[in-house]
């Protein structure tokens, strides 16, 4: 069937390996189609129409690649839900897209989101129904693939709306600037509620390569790339996780796609000195994942250590100034995208959409630079983004937290550097007069509402927050004051 990249992929080489799970299950790209029809057949007996939303929460497994197929097959728009949020975290985000039915771990039905209106589904409970028959949509590029939440910077969630155009041009430049065949096999330890995890999906199905799944770990990373995986994803953590390991093998590897924060020229330099190629990328969910990327086989941008290299095919940056006029090379400024990658806005927020999508560019927030050979360079990955691990994490939703708190006037996090995970949270918080709370305390109160990864790994208590002449928080202060705290000194 025209459009139904898997199907396609079925009828042209059904024997041509495409899907590997993290325990080493192997599905040919005949046995994935008939998967995922199965799947779709159940799907289609809850009665969700085309157009209808489907969440899930699930771990990046084979059951979850089946439905994000199927899914597709039915017309369903999918909203894959962060695994790690809480259940208040979770239900916001559900009571937005408004959807009537989630598939999501066994254990979901006590996390608080059982409702009259919410069906929730286990897979095993999906696969216990009994199917109905069902008719695929026309296929149209223009459709909605999904919805994928990214946090704002007011602190409340917005959920991506990516097409599958945008979805299909995203795996062309992709291709276009570091190759993939059908003899590939795309290692992923990226999970599907992440445009990159969702990503690798599409690109696979669209070249007829092989996807496999694997944890995170640096144990399974090893495993996967001895296996004889020819293409990874990886952040910075999981890359110099994946150093420290002696005996690291690589039989097939031919690139490291490496994004998600900066990566140090200390970890780059180790990581050609262990034969790895690496192509460091920037992208967003706004963007479908990649915009960005060096090329692998330009030794003047590999030799650019903190450069991400040229925006990918059909796609134009810009660097402005606070004016909106363009900046020339060299000038730091805000970096806007124009792409068929681009999104068609936020779901159900107009004022956002309007906000990021203006005369056909998305501003992106991000601030860099565009070298003398076009060649991006980033400086801030968000005015006051904190990237942990390659987790996005804005500071205003844990301050937000924070100050409930009955014993919290004010509240300002900040992200450290984080020999580990890039960075991480910490906290400035003004006590209300009269009133105590321990550091303990408030991460207590904290953790209700918050997933851990966004929990402040310190709390320092002050009589006041650093302010600009304005009355605005002095972030870069703050800082700074923060940094001094951690290290002990006398401030």
């Amino acid at each position: 069937m025209f459009g139904d990249w898997l199907k396609a992929q079925a009828a042209a080489a059904p024997e041509r390996p495409a899907l590997v799970s993290a325990r080493g299950e192997r599905w040919s790209y005949a046995a994935l189609d008939a998967a995922v029809e199965q799947t779709a057949t159940r799907l289609s007996g809850l009665g969700l129409a085309p157009g209808d939303i489907l969440a899930t929460l699930l771990p990046a497994s084979p059951q979850h690649v089946f439905i994000v197929h199927a899914a597709a097959r039915l017309g369903l728009a999918l909203a894959p839900l962060n695994t790690r949020l809480t259940s208040a975290e979770l239900a916001l985000q559900l009571q937005k897209l408004g959807c009537r039915v989630l598939v999501g771990l066994p254990d979901a039905r006590q996390t608080g989101l059982a409702s009259g209106s919410l069906d929730l589904l286990s897979p095993a409970g999906l696969a216990d129904l009994p199917g109905a028959a069902f008719t695929p949509p026309a296929f149209d590029l223009a459709r909605l693939q999904g919805i994928i939440f990214t946090s704002g910077t007011a602190g409340a969630s917005k959920g991506v709306k990516l097409t599958f155009a945008n979805h299909f041009w995203s795996a062309q430049g992709s291709a276009a600037r570091i190759g993939i065949l059908p003899t590939d096999t795309w290692l992923s330890p990226l999970p599907l509620y992440h445009v990159g995890g969702l990503a690798n999906l599409f690109r696979c199905a669209l070249a007829g390569a092989a996807l496999q799944l694997c944890d995170p770990d640096p144990q399974a990373l090893q495993a996967g790339l001895a296996d004889g995986a020819s293409l990874v994803s990886l952040v910075p953590t999981m890359l110099k996780r994946l150093l420290a390991l002696p005996d690291l093998e690589t039989p097939r590897l031919r690139l490291v796609l490496l994004g998600g924060a900066a990566a140090t020229p200390d970890l780059l330099a180790e990581a050609a000195h262990r034969g790895l190629r690496v192509a460091a990328t920037y992208g967003l969910t706004e963007a479908a994942s990649q915009v960005a990327t060096i090329d692998p086989d330009s030794p003047a941008q590999l030799a650019k250590p903190g450069c991400v290299g040229r925006p990918l095919l059909n796609t134009r940056l810009r660097i402005v100034g606070e004016d909106g006029a363009d900046l020339p090379p060299g000038s730091p400024g805000e970096v806007l995208v124009q792409s068929p990658t681009v999104m068609p806005g936020y779901y159900a927020d107009p004022e956002a959409s309007q906000r990021a999508l203006q005369s056909g560019w998305l501003h992106t927030g991000d601030l860099g630079y565009l070298d003398s050979e076009g060649c991006l360079w980033l400086l801030q990955r968000r005015s006051d983004l904190i990237v942990s691990g390659g987790e996005n994490i804005y500071p205003a939703e844990i301050e937000a937290v924070l100050a409930a708190h009955p014993a919290v006037a004010e509240a300002c996090v900040v992200g450290l550097p984080d020999p580990e995970w890039g960075q991480h949270p910490a906290a400035l918080v003004v006590l209300q007069p009269g009133l105590s709370v321990s550091a303990a305390e408030l991460l207590t109160f904290a953790r209700q509402t918050l997933a851990g990864y966004k929990l402040p790994k310190s709390i320092h208590f002050v009589p006041a927050l650093p302010q600009t002449a304005s009355g605005k928080i002095a972030r870069r202060q703050a800082q700074e004051l923060l940094a001094r705290l951690e290290a002990g000194q006398n401030v």
